[in-house]
């Protein structure tokens, strides 16, 4: 992680914080090495990274870099650094939104619309009905029968009821063709409303790994960043070996493409994507449990001069409990601050 501080002076300096400038520190203690520290580039790959090391452009690579068998091939790796698995990182499921015409959506515009003309025309008939014989209506204006009958088929098809009745033959008719098609609308909408509301509460969210497994996302919105181990995790057992993911080449293109709604869900390290969770995007999430257990290592040249004395003292930090307090200071703490911080981490 790179961020920028004030040194006594009061100039402006870049300095480098996080597990990784930790343990390289307390390596060199232990070592007595001079450390030579380059950052890598945002949107190299692990890959490039490891080929690095073959080609001799660093002598060794300390980061977030998994132990696999294709990588062991070529370089050497160290003791475990860390105990890395993936997690599934998606967006926060939004809070439910006030919505005032939520009670509108169950039906659609037109069919509201066709209700609302029914209704005036159920009005104008059981005026032209009942008009002449019903007392509620005989002795009022044309205007107060025709609001009166609206009345009565608007409380009809609604079903509470009106404070009248209908007194002809054919207004009964007429009254019982209105119940029917409250009967109708009722447990239309009723049923309409219960599926709107149970999709409402169950939209976007995955449970875990089955999930994305068996089709409950896209895979072109499944952001997967290329030359990791992510990667050959998705081809190995989600696709079958097909690239149908939507290509991610940093870190940061992927918070940015989740928080934008291009991708649904991409896979993470379990350490650096709780840290992140948990301070940095707050509406983030990690959604199921983790899968795909490995290690972090060292990278370093095949027969390497120095491999036997890194692993020597790795472990010794191991046994110290010293790689346990680096994990719990940067990556179990739990205050999603609102922060400004660059992040700029060794591949990706």
């Amino acid at each position: 992680m790179v961020t920028n501080v004030v040194d006594a002076s009061g100039q402006n300096t870049t300095k480098l914080v996080g597990y990784v400038p930790d343990l390289i520190e307390l390596l060199r203690i232990r070592m007595g090495f001079i450390a030579d520290i380059r950052v890598a580039s945002s949107n190299q790959s692990y890959s490039s990274l490891v080929q690095s090391v073959v080609n001799g452009d660093y002598d060794i690579v300390i980061g977030d870099v998994t132990v696999t068998s294709t990588r062991r091939d070529i370089v050497g790796f160290s003791n475990a650094i860390f105990d890395n698995s993936l997690r599934i990182i998606m967006r926060r499921t939004s809070d439910i939104k006030v919505d005032l015409f939520s009670y509108l959506k169950p039906f659609s515009r037109n069919l509201w619309l066709i209700l609302l003309a029914a209704t005036g025309f159920a009005s104008i008939i059981l005026c032209v009905l009942e008009r002449q014989k019903n007392e509620a209506l005989k002795n009022r204006t044309i205007i107060a029968s025709s609001a009166m009958s609206l009345w009565f088929s608007i409380g009809t098809i609604m079903g509470y009821g009106v404070d009248f009745h209908v007194q002809t033959a054919a207004g009964r008719l007429f009254t019982i063709g209105l119940y029917l098609l409250s009967l109708v609308l009722v447990a239309s909408y009723t049923a309409n409303l219960a599926s709107d509301l149970t999709i409402l509460k169950s939209k976007d969210i995955i449970d875990g790994l089955d999930d994305l497994k068996n089709g409950k996302i896209p895979y072109n919105r499944i952001g997967i960043r290329t030359g990791t181990a992510g990667e050959d995790f998705y081809l190995r057992e989600i696709s079958d070996g097909s690239r149908n993911f939507y290509p991610l080449t940093s870190r940061q293109d992927m918070y940015d493409n989740l928080l934008a709604g291009t991708i649904d869900a991409s896979f993470m390290d379990i350490g650096i994507a709780e840290y992140i969770t948990n301070n940095v995007y707050c509406n983030l999430t990690l959604v199921g449990e983790d899968f795909d257990k490995g290690v972090f290592g060292v990278v370093t040249p095949k027969q390497w001069l120095y491999a036997k004395d890194l692993d020597v003292n790795i472990l010794s930090l191991r046994e110290a409990g010293s790689l346990d307090n680096l994990k719990q200071k940067w990556f179990e703490t739990k205050g999603c601050l609102d922060t400004t911080t660059t992040f700029n981490c060794n591949g990706n």
